[in-house]
């Protein structure tokens, strides 16, 4: 007799709508730092803050205030691995998928893919930082301890 403990059932359609779902997180969120970020610079808000990589860098104030929105947007993405996706096994996986959708994006907005270390950099350190706190927060709350109910059932 096979347990059903911890079951997983392939399903495409959830995956694909955890994708989309992470992707729509992402970019969101990262809209809403980086308006935020915008907010204190007072720059105009344009795609080449979210796609271009030339944005990215040491040099600016407004090049680091933006890695500081990729960053905090790492976080409150490892939070939406948290809310929907729940597992600790398959946070790394999403998370290499929405930064891989990302790279994409970036090529496609760029005609060519990131050749700036400083866009690799901002980007592994986010790949690093959701990957283990999303699941840190799936694991913590996947061994939290099961109430196990030690009183009679019924009063026979």
């Amino acid at each position: 007799m096979a347990s059903n403990f911890r079951s997983y059932i392939w399903d495409p359609v959830l995956i694909l709508c955890q994708i989309v779902l992470m992707q729509c997180i992402y970019y969101s969120f990262l809209g809403l730092w980086l308006a935020g970020v915008d907010s204190l610079v007072r720059s105009s808000r344009s795609l080449n803050q979210i796609f271009s990589y030339e944005v990215l860098g040491f040099a600016t104030v407004q090049g680091r205030l933006s890695m500081m929105a990729f960053i905090l947007n790492s976080l409150t993405c490892a939070l939406g691995l948290w809310f929907f996706i729940r597992r600790g096994k398959q946070c790394l996986d999403f998370t290499i998928t929405v930064h891989f959708f990302h790279m994409i994006g970036c090529w496609i907005y760029n005609s060519h893919l990131p050749s700036a270390l400083s866009w690799w950099l901002v980007n592994v350190a986010c790949i690093a930082l959701m990957a283990v706190i999303g699941e840190y927060l799936c694991m913590r709350t996947e061994l939290r301890a099961i109430p196990v109910n030690t009183g009679p059932k019924s009063n026979l």
